[in-house]
Formats: C-alpha cells, sequence, structure tokens
C-alpha cells in the first residue's frame, strides 16, 4: 500500500470503515440504502444538517441512495407544515432522497407485526396505568416485577389488541407490551411498550387508528421494511439498539443493522426540538426561522449558505463521543464561503455627516468600485461621490490618540474607491454635539488615478448623504449568553442574551436598491449581511450574518 493510500484510509471516519468492510465482503448484495427519518413535529436544526450531510453523504459517496422517511407515530405533535419544511430543507441543503415515505405507510405491516409477535407469546396487552408500569420496571440496579396481565393468553392478548384497534377502550386504558426480561440490565428490554391507544386525528391516515406504535417498534421494522443497509442514529439510541436487534430477530424480516454517532451541539444555543418550541410559543423569538434560531430555516434567513453548512458538518466529522462544537467554526465556514461570494456594498450604520466645501454643489461623480476582489469577473459598479457624505460615527475622533488613522481635525484619509480628503473644521450643535465635518478632497488623487504623491494609512467607507437608501438593519448575535444554556442551572431560558437582536436605520449605497431577498453582500468593514424575506423596494432590511471577524473571543464575552 503506497502513503496516499494509506492517507486515505486514515481520513476514514468509523462509520465509512464499516461501509466499506461490507462492500467489500459482499454483504447485502453489495447495496448501499441509507435513511434520513425526522418525526414532523417541528423543524430541522444544524443538528440534523449532520445528520443528512451523513446519511446522503454516505449514500453518494458508496454509489447508493438514501430514503427519506417521516417518523409520524404521534399525531398529538405532528403537522403537515413540519413535513413541507423539512422536505424543503434537505433539498436546499444540496440532496435529494430516492423514495419519499412515511412510518404510518407501514401501520397495517406493523399491525400484523403485533399480532404474530403476540401469536408467539412475546407480547401482551397490558391493563396497568402508566404510573403502574413505571413502577413496576424497576431501577438500573434492582430488577422489575411482572405485570399481573403478563401471563394472559394468546387468544385473550390478540382479542384484547383488537378491541384496542376498534377503538373500543379508553385512551391510557390498555396498551400492549413486548415479553422479554423483567430483570434485563438494559431498562428498554423490560417488557417495553409497543402500541399505546391514542384519539388524535393524524395528518395522513386521518381517523383510521386509534392505536399508535412507539418509536422503538416502528423504526427497526421500519428499516426492515425498506431493507435499509446502515441505520444510523445519535448515540443516546445505543442503549435502545439491543431491543431494535430482537424485535427483528423475532419477527425473521430483514437485519438491518444500527450504527451510533455523535450527535452535534453548538455553543449559545439549544438543540432540543422541545426547548426550541418553547422559545417559539412563548414569543421569544419570531418563529422557527428566526435568525437567532439555529434551525435550517433560521440560518438560511440569516444568510448561511449550504455550501458553509456542509463544511461546517465535514469539518468536525463523524465521532464515537459527544462534544461541544463552537459556533464560531461555524461563522469561520460562513465567513469562508461569503468571502468568494458576497458582493461588496458600502453602508454605514452609524451616520455622521461629511461636507467636502471645495466640492462642486450639486455635482455626482461616479467613482467606480471592484465588486468583489476575491471573483474579478463580477466587475464594478459606480458609487455616486457628491459634496455631502456619511461616514461611520466611530471613523471620527475630535481628540485622538497616537496612532489614529481614520479621521480627525487636521488629519487625511482615504475615502474608499474615491478621493483623499482632509478634515479641516468641526461644527457643532448648541448642546456639544458634532453637527458635520468640514473636509477638503485632494483634487488629483482618486483612486486608480492617484497622482497626488500623498499615502495615506487610513481607508474609511462611505456614502453619498443625497444618493444613499434608508435601509433597516437587523444585528443578530448569540441567542444565549453562556455557551451550554442547558447545562446551567435554572430554567434554560434565563441565560437568553438581552443583545440577540438590535434594529438600527443604516445608509446604504444605491446600488443595493436592487437587493433580492435571500441575496448576501460584504458590507464592507462591517459584516456579511442577508437581505431579509420581508424586504420589499419601498423598505430594505438587511439581517447581519455574521461580523468579519469573531467578535467574541476577542472581547472575552
Amino acid at each position: 500500500m503506497n502513503t496516499d493510500e494509506k492517507k486515505d484510509e486514515k481520513s476514514l471516519h468509523f462509520i465509512e470503515e464499516i461501509v466499506e468492510e461490507d462492500l467489500k465482503t459482499g454483504k447485502n448484495d453489495g447495496r448501499v440504502l441509507t435513511r434520513f427519518p425526522p418525526e414532523p413535529n417541528g423543524y430541522l436544526h444544524i443538528g440534523h444538517a449532520k445528520s443528512i450531510c451523513l446519511n446522503f453523504g454516505m449514500a453518494q459517496k458508496y454509489g447508493g441512495a438514501t430514503n427519506l422517511r417521516f417518523d409520524d407515530t404521534n399525531p398529538a405533535t405532528e403537522d403537515v407544515e413540519y413535513v413541507d419544511s423539512i422536505k424543503y430543507d434537505v433539498q436546499w441543503l444540496g440532496f435529494n432522497w430516492v423514495q419519499e415515505l412515511y412510518a404510518s405507510d407501514y401501520f397495517g405491516q406493523l399491525y400484523q407485526f403485533a399480532v404474530e409477535l403476540i401469536k408467539k407469546g412475546l407480547a401482551y396487552v397490558d391493563d396497568s396505568s402508566a404510573e403502574e408500569i413505571a413502577a413496576m420496571k424497576g431501577t438500573p440496579t434492582e430488577p422489575g416485577t411482572d405485570s399481573p396481565y403478563r401471563s394472559r393468553s394468546v387468544e385473550e392478548n390478540l382479542a384484547l389488541f383488537e378491541e384496542m384497534r376498534q377503538g373500543k377502550c379508553a385512551e391510557g386504558s390498555r396498551v400492549l407490551r413486548a415479553k422479554i426480561d423483567m430483570a434485563a440490565p438494559n431498562m428498554h428490554l423490560r417488557d417495553p411498550l409497543m402500541y399505546r391507544i391514542k384519539y388524535a386525528r393524524h395528518h395522513r391516515t386521518g381517523d383510521t387508528w386509534c392505536i399508535y406504535p412507539m418509536y422503538d417498534f416502528a423504526h427497526g421494522q421500519s428499516d426492515a421494511i425498506e431493507k435499509i443497509t446502515h441505520s444510523i442514529c445519535t448515540l443516546e439510541f445505543i442503549p435502545h439498539r439491543p431491543l431494535y436487534e430482537w424485535f427483528i430477530e423475532n419477527l425473521s424480516i430483514f437485519p438491518s443493522k444500527q450504527y451510533e454517532f455523535a450527535r452535534l451541539n453548538l455553543t449559545y444555543t439549544v438543540m432540543s426540538k422541545r426547548k426550541l418550541l418553547q422559545l417559539v410559543n412563548e414569543k421569544h423569538v419570531s418563529g422557527w426561522n428566526d435568525p437567532r434560531m439555529p434551525t435550517i430555516s433560521g440560518l438560511r434567513r440569516r444568510g448561511y449558505t449550504p455550501e458553509s453548512i456542509r463544511n461546517f458538518c465535514d469539518r468536525i466529522g463523524i465521532a464515537k463521543r459527544d462534544n461541544l462544537i463552537d459556533m464560531s467554526l461555524l461563522e469561520f465556514c460562513i465567513r469562508e464561503d461569503l468571502n468568494k461570494k458576497a458582493l461588496r456594498r458600502m453602508v454605514v450604520l452609524d451616520p455622521i455627516k461629511v461636507v467636502i466645501t471645495n466640492f462642486p454643489e450639486g455635482k455626482v461623480e461616479p467613482c467606480p468600485s471592484e465588486n468583489n476582489p476575491e471573483a474579478p469577473e463580477t466587475g464594478n459598479r459606480e458609487m455616486p461621490f457628491t459634496r455631502e457624505l456619511y461616514i461611520e460615527q466611530e471613523d471620527f475622533m475630535e481628540n485622538p490618540p497616537k496612532k489614529y488613522f481614520r479621521l480627525a481635525p487636521g488629519q487625511m484619509v482615504r475615502l474608499k474607491s474615491a478621493y483623499i480628503i482632509k478634515c479641516e473644521e468641526v461644527i457643532k450643535n448648541s448642546d456639544d454635539t458634532i453637527q458635520e465635518i468640514r473636509c477638503t478632497y485632494i483634487e488629483n488623487s482618486k483612486s486608480g488615478q492617484d497622482e497626488s504623491g500623498i499615502n495615506v494609512k487610513g481607508t474609511l467607507h462611505w456614502v453619498s448623504a443625497a444618493e444613499a437608501v434608508p435601509v433597516e438593519i437587523r444585528l443578530y448575535d448569540r441567542l444565549f449568553k453562556v455557551e451550554d444554556p442547558s447545562s446551567e442551572s435554572g430554567d434554560f431560558k434565563e441565560y437568553l442574551n438581552p443583545e440577540s437582536l438590535t434594529v438600527i436605520t443604516g445608509y446604504a449605497e444605491p446600488a443595493l436598491r436592487e437587493a433580492q431577498p435571500g441575496e448576501s453582500f460584504q458590507f464592507l468593514r462591517k459584516g456579511y449581511f442577508c437581505t431579509d424575506e420581508e424586504s420589499t423596494t419601498e423598505k430594505l432590511i438587511f439581517n447581519r450574518t455574521v461580523t468579519l471577524r469573531d467578535n467574541w473571543a476577542k472581547s472575552g464575552k
């Protein structure tokens, strides 16, 4: 084996090694079929993106395919809205499924599987309450106790299960349990629930069913029905694997295999659908697609690209141990992507007026400015230069310290793509605030044609006061103040960052009038911004995707 082959071999993660070994030995007739099985009870988040990239990416790499299967076994929490959003997100990330399937497609077959296990004496109907069943389970160190209904005959169980199916039993009055081992060290094998009664209209099957399979019963059998070769789950499903295998073995169906990898946990946010739903329902955010949310729809609205998310998932890799990934890595990936793609534009967020006293009133001079230095093929656009301009408040200081290279009395700076200017006078209001800064420009110093011979160390962005477009700027920041809000004591919502959203009015160069929803830009010296979905030609709205640098690392927040 040569060095390059060794390098390639080392770069495989453990699931790829399993797949390659299976292919080498001819297992599953050389097929690779994975599945992505979300429950349609909420919007997908960045953690799901990792699973999507793994399942679809693995199948692509090895010439296989991936099913999109909705785990729709709980009608009380599921909705078509979530189904549609999940499908859109998967495709937006750049993946396509070979079949769109639903656990509800298999309700009839799963029911027959349950009947088969009853007939084999491996399942029984239990009339105990949820509290009684929980008490009978025992503890991790103490065995459970048998249900008084565990010894029911096959005939009685079949009749009672049929009554459950026909809607003759009250919700919560009965369940179907697998008969395994109440003393098993693995609590999941202590006669787990297979079916419960639930009178709720299902988004696909309507009122056809009033009993619904539990996840552990539906999941493995759905995999087997579809002949999934590699069922990839997160680490919390390791204890469920013996039950997954027990059902498949006792039903003598296709032997799908479950493999587990570390889930993605990201700093300064939460990944629990339950907690994200709380944030939405309690109006801490504007919705599932609020740009502060870790949902794929929220990240998309904020300006994250499919490429940046796929790159992020690739960089963090596939591991066997859970860890907390720093948000700054995700931000690095979007900066890297947008640096290559995003058109540059000038926008002043906190304006102060500059008057060029020796520039003619009413004159508008076009100043060519490059759209993206990383992509010369994008060409230039023309910035209108006029007598009155806006620069950032922070770019002027009346009494500057040494080595201050921005604008100050008597000091010169270059205006990006335009001229060198010199501060001559500061005009103040009666309350001592600055009304305007009066400057002169050096006529032969225009960018690209500079013959002045003057060297300045500071370059500022600017917009024409007369030609600028007022825009709404939404400055988004981390949703939480602490790295891992779920691990803190008390209510996780106590750690929400009150400064996660600041809304201001900025002044943009005229080229941004044409900005379309979803379009990303680099606002020079300010960060990357995305045109919001609510933006119109009458009211332009931009969301900050990310700052140009990691401000949190610098500030020690």
